[in-house]
């Protein structure tokens, strides 16, 4: 198993502070969306049970929380630690063979998230023309997701890369 690169838990992480209070409240935050999108299928499927009418725009919360939940776990899931990591090949490195590969790795991470924020410069504000069918929410709301995320992602990234560059040249004792 990885050891945590970029949380809390790391014993070369930041130390506990605001950014580990931020991102614990996001897993809270996770769990919250969870629950409201569980209550709202489980509505669904009784009132189907029962022959009712659905509520107008029900079916839609569960859909438009799903990219939030995924975008703020994410996030969470990154400052943890706790992202599936394929590192068989890269342990059979030297220390500083490793090194490089989390930098390669990281950089190429930290490039896809701001290459999301960048696309989200278009896609919220026209989104924002758009309403949902059921709810009539406007979908900049639940475009804005993707910006959101990947700043939250973007941060723990950062700080995982920092400690990787300084892998780069340990200190001597």
């Amino acid at each position: 198993m990885a050891e945590a690169h970029g949380g809390g838990g790391s014993p070369e992480g930041p130390p506990p502070g605001v950014l580990a209070r931020l991102y614990d409240g996001l897993g809270h935050v996770g769990g919250v969306i969870l629950a409201i999108m569980t209550f709202a299928v489980f509505i669904q499927v009784v009132f189907r049970y029962l022959g009712l009418t659905v509520i107008d725009g029900l079916e839609e919360i569960p859909r438009y929380l799903f990219i939030w939940l995924v975008m703020i776990g994410s996030a969470a899931a990154m400052w943890r630690g706790e992202h599936t990591m394929l590192d068989y090949f890269v342990l059979r490195l030297s220390p500083r063979g490793q090194a490089i590969a989390r930098i390669l790795s990281l950089s190429a991470c930290i490039w896809v998230f701001l290459y999301l924020i960048r696309l989200s410069w278009t896609l919220v504000p026209n989104a924002q023309l758009q309403s949902s069918a059921g709810l009539d929410l406007p979908l900049g709301y639940v475009f804005a997701a993707i910006p959101v995320g990947s700043v939250l992602i973007l941060v723990p990234l950062v700080l995982q890369l920092a400690q990787a560059v300084r892998a780069l040249w340990p200190k001597r004792s």
